[in-house]
C-alpha cells in the first residue's frame, strides 16, 4: 500500500504526478508556468485530467543561472500554500534537494518531497521524517545538483541503482519517514547516458521486485530524444511508449507533462494486465 497525503493506492493502481515548474527556464515549457495565474491553471487542468499528485519545482534540473535556496523558496512556498487551499485533497509534491526548502514547503502543506539528486543533502530525509511526509529516493549516480553526466560508467547500472535507492529508502525509514510513503526512482538521465537509462527501463522489474513503490520520471527526457533523434517538443510518443513498458513492468507513479495522454496509456496497460475492466464492454454483446 502506498500512502501519500490523504490518499492510499493499491499495488496495481497507477498514479500520475503532474509537473508544474515555477521556473523561467524549464527545459520543456520554457517558463510557461512561472507566473502564478498560468501555474494555477496548469494545476486545475492536471487535476481534471486525472493527476493525483502535483509536483512543484523551483529550480530547473539542468545547468543554468544560480538559484539560491531563498529564491527557490520564494518560487514554491507560497504556491504550495495556495494549491493546498484550493485543493485540500490533492497530493502536493515539491521537487527539491535542499532541506531548508523542504522545511518551508512542509510548513506550507506539502505531502511529499521529491529528492531527484539522490540524497545530496542528507538533512532532507530528516525533514521528511519530522513532518511525516513522503520521500522519493532517487539514483543520480553521485552527481552534483544541476550538472550533466560526463563519460560516466557503471559495472552494472541496475545494481548501482538498487544499492543507492534501497540504502536511501532504508535510511529514511530508520529516521522516521513512514515506510508506506517512501518511493524509489531509477533517475532516468540523472548521472546516466542514454544506454544507461534504456537499461534501467528494461530492468525496471528488478526495482519493483524489492517491494518499494517505483516512481519513474520519463517525460520528454534526453534519453528519449537521443533514442529517436527527436527534439524536446517531439518526444511525446517516445515518452508514452516508455511509459507503457514501465507500467507493464510494474512501476506505480509517473511524473509527466502530458497528463491526459499518460492516463490513457496507463489505463490501457492496466486493462491488458487484468487489473482494470474496460470502461465500456458492448462488442459482441449487443
Amino acid at each position: 500500500m502506498l500512502r501519500l497525503g490523504k490518499r492510499e493506492f493499491g499495488t496495481h493502481e497507477p498514479v500520475i504526478m503532474a509537473i508544474v515548474n515555477r521556473t523561467p527556464d524549464s527545459f520543456y515549457d520554457q517558463g510557461a508556468t512561472f507566473r502564478d495565474k498560468a501555474a494555477l491553471a496548469r494545476v486545475e487542468q492536471a487535476v481534471s485530467e486525472g493527476a493525483a499528485i502535483i509536483d512543484i519545482g523551483g529550480v530547473k534540473a539542468g545547468p543554468g543561472k544560480e538559484v539560491t535556496a531563498e529564491e527557490e523558496g520564494r518560487r514554491t512556498v507560497g504556491f504550495v500554500a495556495e494549491v493546498r487551499r484550493r485543493y485540500p485533497d490533492v497530493i502536493i509534491s515539491v521537487d527539491t534537494w535542499r532541506h531548508e526548502v523542504g522545511e518551508a514547503v512542509c510548513e506550507a502543506g506539502a505531502d511529499l518531497l521529491n529528492d531527484a539528486w539522490g540524497g545530496v543533502d542528507p538533512r532532507l530525509a530528516e525533514v521528511a521524517a519530522r513532518y511525516g511526509v513522503g520521500l522519493v529516493c532517487t539514483h543520480a549516480g553521485g552527481s552534483e545538483p544541476r550538472t550533466r553526466p560526463h563519460r560516466i560508467a557503471y559495472d552494472d547500472v541496475m545494481a548501482d541503482i538498487l544499492g543507492v535507492t534501497l540504502g536511501l529508502a532504508e535510511r529514511a525509514v530508520e529516521l522516521g519517514v513512514p515506510r508506506e510513503s517512501v518511493l524509489i526512482d531509477p533517475g532516468h538521465d540523472f548521472g546516466k547516458n542514454t544506454r544507461h537509462s534504456l537499461e534501467a527501463t528494461r530492468r525496471l522489474g528488478e526495482m519493483v521486485e524489492t517491494g518499494w513503490p517505483v516512481l519513474v520520471s520519463l517525460s520528454n527526457k534526453d534519453f528519449v530524444g537521443e533514442t529517436l533523434d527527436k527534439p524536446v517538443k517531439e518526444r511525446v510518443l517516445g515518452t508514452l511508449a516508455t511509459t507503457a513498458v514501465s507500467a507493464w513492468l510494474g512501476a506505480q507513479v509517473y511524473r509527466v507533462h502530458e497528463v491526459a495522454e499518460t492516463r490513457q496509456v496507463l489505463d490501457m496497460v492496466a486493462s491488458i494486465a487484468g487489473h482494470r475492466p474496460p470502461a465500456v464492454a458492448r462488442r459482441g454483446l449487443a
